[in-house]
């Protein structure tokens, strides 16, 4: 299995010379198996450049959201195989007791917002409310779970050829928690996360950001280390990076995180290109 990240940042879009080193767009990850099938990890604007990459190279492709803030959906509209006669794309999502998720697709993907309606895209669209349980797709298996994050959001778990990677980008696991995370299924994520080879995990404040953040959705440095230690994962991509963490920032922070918290396994903060073999 292979990863790509092809948009890491998050909140919106930060392109510019400061951000050059680790990407300015929102998040979007590519999946590929073997067998070259492929899953996509949410539509930010990183997902433009990818959507280049699909058609005529695959039939399918299955676009798995986390949840529909925009810097998590505003790069759909310009996902290429959606404009593909014969291509064949699942948009997968949250499901919401307030409306389908079609419809509130249909909110972006229509005027004022955008000029091509979700009801007119020319491929074989077909959109799925996230099941609970084990989904299969091809050579891939995914299991997502509801994390806490403002509104209906999940995480997802995806195993292929005997590996696993879990993808956990915006995530509180500290929300409520004066000290160390609970063990025991007590920790938003814990389940999909456990003995994961990959966890890429929300990384957007600081200490001192996140005192005046509580409650947002996002986690600390140092708690998606804890996280990571406490599910025992292999190795940990910092994601979802904060507009205001240019490359400089990002790098002083990220040396300070590693001479604090010696973690046990290796630990990076994801730059726009990032190729992952599992």
């Amino acid at each position: 299995m292979r990863v790509r990240l092809w948009g890491t940042r998050g909140s919106l879009p930060t392109p510019g010379p400061e951000t050059a080193r680790y990407g300015g767009n929102t998040v979007a990850v590519e999946v590929r198996s073997d067998d070259n099938s492929v899953i996509v990890l949410d539509a930010g604007t990183g997902i433009r450049n990818l959507g280049r990459t699909l058609p005529g190279t695959a039939k399918r492709v299955d676009v798995l959201l986390s949840h529909l803030h925009m810097d998590h959906i505003q790069g759909l509209g310009f996902f290429a195989p959606l404009y593909v006669p014969d291509m064949e794309v699942h948009i997968w999502g949250p499901p919401s007791p307030a409306e389908p998720l079609r419809s509130r697709l249909g909110r972006y993907m229509s005027p004022p917002l955008f000029p091509v309606r979700l009801r007119d895209l020319p491929c074989r669209l077909t959109v799925h409310e996230v099941p609970d349980g084990h989904v299969h797709i091809g050579p891939f298996a995914f299991d997502a779970s509801l994390v806490c994050h403002p509104g209906p959001t999940v995480g997802y778990r995806i195993t292929a050829d005997g590996r696993s990677v879990t993808y956990l980008p915006d995530h509180e696991p500290g929300l409520g928690v004066r000290g160390p995370l609970l063990r025991d299924g007590w920790t938003s994520g814990c389940s999909l996360a456990d003995d994961t080879d990959l966890l890429i995990h929300d990384g957007q404040y600081t200490d001192a950001q996140y005192a005046e953040r509580v409650g947002w959705g996002h986690s600390t440095f140092d708690r998606a280390v804890e996280f990571a230690n406490l599910t025992r994962s292999r190795k940990l991509v910092l994601f979802h990076h904060d507009p205001d963490h240019d490359d400089a920032t990002l790098e002083r922070l990220m040396r300070e995180l590693i001479d604090r918290t010696r973690p046990s396994m290796p630990v990076s903060a994801g730059y726009e290109g990032e190729a992952i073999a599992l």
